[in-house]
């Protein structure tokens, strides 16, 4: 019996109908045989994989599993630092960088028992992407191989949406979780900033960066949620708390929420797709027949939001990679390379103009958030594109839906919402404000407990 999910599997393995070896030996196989074709793993740890599981296995039959992650097939995004497995950002710079020890969002779920099954591809640095002038192939849509994944946290999407694996990390500076999320029909959240630790995790824009749990269901992306946040003394953000019973939260259902959706975002300022519209409308009607209040709210236009995300994200990425853009310049692939030297061109004025912005749009957001419990709008504007056809300056040619929400550090899920042109997934975005993840989750649970989106598979992944 092949679970479908983290909640699956770990319920069958306590009921002895499954073990961590023969899901992890399952999983390996049907690497094998898909990801040729996906090319959503830069690096597979069989050994490893098979080492870890047997572990889980011998717990499970003291009656010591460590809890609902032991023996569960797990994979990190490529920027995440893993003791003694090669961490290299999908970069020419990082090729040979083996890490002496795990991130701490890695060592939070080795010590949960997950089982590592690699490395998953990654927009180059967690910017640069899709790029076919890299050592490692991009990752390709599940549902159509000629689709593009999103990213940057690419590989994660892919992988999941696929079922070769049941958990996976991301990160997100300004929609990296979510957009994978929206194209290949699974859900990631971003967490509120400075929930989740990111020490050992390589930057793009510390100011802006998140770490997060990619999963098939909100539930799962709860009990991940739950062993990867927590007080991180190397994380300067670090808010210091951990996420509480996340998962018990979700139980508490939609009724009487009131839900805000920023309908100029994606009706008017980047106007999504007639499928993923109508797809948005049928959600809503899924809230209010829960009992949720559902109103339109107005914030200030989308492209200040993405004005101020974008000359934040370049400027601090550019800070990060000048001395080896000044040594190594070539070795960079070329998308990365002609995004992140525009942030040479952003002086200390621009940076600070827009870090003010950006302390007003966040008081606009939280006065919102006083109003409403939650606000939706998506995380792409629709389906995903031929992987030829990605814009070859994402986010920076239409402002980011994702964007509002790496501004203000809220919580954000995005979660899949049906299905569109070419029969590929659309999905929406719930956010809420900081430190309500558990909320954000229980407004998806919710949704998905009322609908079947989640649970469905590309063909490819079938049997």
């Amino acid at each position: 019996m092949r679970p479908a999910s983290i909640t699956e599997a770990a319920a069958l393995f306590r009921a002895r109908k499954l073990s961590p070896v023969e899901l992890a030996r399952d999983c390996l196989a049907r690497i094998a045989r898909l990801d040729p074709e996906l090319h959503a793993f830069v690096a597979v740890t069989e050994e490893r994989a098979l080492q870890d599981a047997r572990a889980a296995e011998a717990r499970l039959m003291r009656g010591e599993a460590r809890g609902p992650l032991d023996g569960i097939p797990f994979a990190h995004k490529d920027i995440v630092g893993t003791a003694g497995v090669a961490t290299t950002a999908c970069s020419r710079l990082l090729q040979d960088n083996v890490p002496q020890e795990d991130s701490i969002a890695a060592g939070r779920l080795r010590e949960a028992g997950t089982v590592l099954l690699g490395k998953l591809t990654t927009h180059e640095f967690a910017l640069g992407g899709p790029s076919f002038d890299l050592p490692w192939p991009p990752a390709r849509n599940p549902w159509d191989t000629a689709r593009f994944t999103g990213g940057s946290s690419s590989g994660s999407g892919a992988a999941l949406a696929a079922g070769l694996v049941l958990g996976a990390t991301g990160s997100d500076t300004m929609g990296s979780i979510r957009s994978p999320a929206h194209f290949c029909g699974i859900t990631g959240l971003k967490p509120t900033y400075g929930l989740v630790g990111r020490s050992g995790v390589f930057p793009l824009a510390q100011s802006l960066d998140h770490v997060g749990p990619m999963a098939r269901s909100a539930e799962d992306c709860a009990l991940l949620l739950e062993a990867m946040a927590g007080p991180d003394p190397n994380d300067p953000a670090s808010s210091g708390r951990d996420a509480g019973d996340v998962r018990g939260a979700l139980r508490g259902g939609v009724k009487g929420l009131r839900i805000g959706v920023m309908r100029h975002f994606h009706e008017t300022e980047n106007r999504a797709s007639p499928a993923t519209l109508a797809n948005l409308e049928a959600a809503l009607g899924v809230f209010r027949d829960l009992g949720a209040e559902v109103e339109d709210v107005t914030l200030s236009p989308l492209a200040e939001w993405h004005a101020v995300a974008a000359t934040i994200m370049i400027a601090e990425a550019h800070a990060i990679h000048a001395p080896w853009l000044r040594k190594r310049f070539a070795d960079y692939g070329g998308l990365f390379r002609e995004r992140v030297v525009l942030g040479a061109a952003i002086g200390s004025e621009h940076y600070l103009a827009a870090q003010r912005r950006r302390h007003a749009l966040c008081a606009e957001m939280a006065a919102a958030f006083r109003r409403h419990d939650l606000v939706v709008t998506m995380a792409q504007p629709g389906e995903a594109p031929l992987i030829e056809a990605a814009p070859r300056w994402g986010v920076f040619e239409l402002g980011s839906l994702a964007s509002p929400f790496n501004v203000t550090g809220s919580p954000a899920v995005a979660l899949g919402t049906g299905f569109g042109a070419g029969s590929m997934p659309t999905g929406m975005q719930i956010a809420g404000p900081a430190f309500a993840d558990a909320l954000v989750l229980r407004a998806a649970h919710a949704y998905q407990q009322a609908t079947e989106w989640h649970r469905r598979w590309p063909a490819m992944a079938e049997g």
